[in-house]
């Protein structure tokens, strides 16, 4: 086999040589250089760190300093706040007012090139999903005070949803946040579960209830957390993505600020829901990869390993196994490709409207890909796969990431029919938009 021949499954076509619609010369010259950096700075030493279940704090510390976190933000870039802060390009490849969605796509794609889920979010979690909310809906001051450290990675954030007793049930939070008596203040109660980054967050964006039940009682804090008084946190060990700092907080009666408050109170369910499109999308993009890289360790070991006195890839039953996957694989990252496309055609407002259930579908569907691909991998390399260590390690890694998959950023059978009900809804009113108003005159 030729040195560059990449293993089967294991590229996106435009990366197997094949011509593509999608990637322009720009994005080309991103994904060499990005590939470069995250190779060198994580990808080579993920498998280690996901062993150690940790990631040491100077990979963060690298990848701030190379402004490398940035692009885990929503295409496009803060141009004004970066060139504000001196950030003109990512890696003197791309400038930051050319950055869309297929540059995200492929930073996405490249941190997950390891197999492995836990090292990529240790890093890049609270940056994509944390800051997102205060660039959007942050008033000026706000920005002011925290976006420079964040945005440079000077202090980290987390975004901090996810209670004990409300996952997918956003609506559902108990989490309080009471102002006092002189206005200055809100008091938050509760807790916080399954929290990735929390644990070294000087911050969260955090949903709280500031009012009555249901989603027009919640609202957006950035809730203060390393060294702050009334603040506990602590790791949560995972089945999966051992290295991402899954962390329980526990909130007693903690001060924050008024003037912390994001946006307009009790809007958070909303701009809870508008953070959700990147979050799924991302997943799905990363997930993708892990898919790929699952299913090409398998390909390769089929290749070489023998038994019954060939190869196991002359088996047909192998071979059945393997295109099954692979067909499913090739048709989600197309799909993907499909969606990011669309991105960088529709602006913010009309794809949280018109790709907001299929985002979700997206995600969903990566989660059912990964867990096929993920399995037939540990299948292939049958007592090596079901093996911590050794040649099947990165399977029976891959295969404990899936759950990790399917059920952060709204679990599957929520997503499946969160993805349908949204189709509906966009269909009736399109319909009725299209109905003639009571009176009018027939044709």
């Amino acid at each position: 086999m030729a040195p560059n021949t990449p293993i089967p499954f294991s590229e996106p076509p435009y990366l197997a040589g094949l011509p593509s619609p999608y990637y322009a010369a720009s994005h080309r010259k991103w994904q060499q250089a990005c590939h470069a950096f995250v190779h060198d700075n994580l990808t080579q030493h993920a498998m280690d760190w996901e062993r150690a279940a940790e990631v040491p704090p100077h990979v963060f510390s690298n990848f701030a300093a190379a402004n490398m976190l940035l692009p885990s933000l929503p295409a496009p870039l803060p141009v004004v706040w970066l060139k504000k802060l001196g950030v003109h390009d990512i890696l003197g490849a791309v400038k930051v007012e050319d950055w869309d969605y297929f540059h995200t796509a492929i930073y996405v794609d490249e941190l997950s090139r390891s197999g492995l889920a836990g090292p990529s979010a240790s890093l890049t979690t609270g940056m994509a999903f944390g800051v997102p909310p205060i660039l959007k809906f942050g008033n000026a001051q706000l920005q002011e005070r925290f976006l420079p450290e964040l945005l440079l990675g000077k202090k980290r954030i987390c975004i901090a949803i996810t209670e004990p007793d409300a996952g997918s049930d956003v609506a559902n939070i108990q989490t309080t946040a009471a102002r006092t008596q002189d206005g200055k203040h809100f008091v938050v109660n509760g807790a916080k579960k399954w929290i990735t980054n929390g644990i070294w967050s000087s911050y969260a964006t955090m949903a709280v209830r500031t009012s009555g039940p249901g989603p027009s009682g919640l609202s957006l804090l950035v809730v203060p957390l390393l060294k702050t008084p009334g603040v506990s946190m602590r790791p949560i060990k995972v089945g999966g993505n051992l290295s991402s700092g899954t962390t329980y907080i526990e909130l007693d009666d903690v001060r924050v600020p008024v003037e912390n408050l994001i946006g307009e109170e009790g809007m958070g369910m909303r701009y809870i829901m508008t953070n959700f499109n990147h979050e799924r999308l991302t997943i799905a993009i990363g997930v993708t990869r892990q898919a790929r890289v699952a299913l090409a360790a398998a390909f390769e070991y089929v290749m070489k390993r023998e038994a019954f006195g060939k190869t196991l890839i002359e088996q047909p039953v192998v071979r059945h196994r393997l295109a099954k996957a692979g067909a499913m694989l090739e048709t989600q990252s197309a799909w993907i490709e499909q969606f990011v496309y669309q991105m960088t055609k529709l602006s913010k407002s009309e794809a949280d409207v018109e790709l907001g259930g299929m985002t979700a579908l997206a995600k969903a569907q990566a989660g059912i890909i990964l867990d096929e691909c993920a399995r037939c991998a540990v299948l292939l390399f049958g007592g090596n796969g079901f093996t911590t260590t050794g040649q099947g390690e990165i399977a029976e890694r891959i295969y404990r990431d899936v759950p990790g998959a399917r059920i952060p950023g709204g679990s599957e059978d929520v997503l499946l029919d969160l993805a349908v009900r949204q189709l509906v809804k966009n269909y009736q009113h399109r319909t009725k938009a299209m109905e003639r108003p009571k009176g009018e005159a027939k044709l």
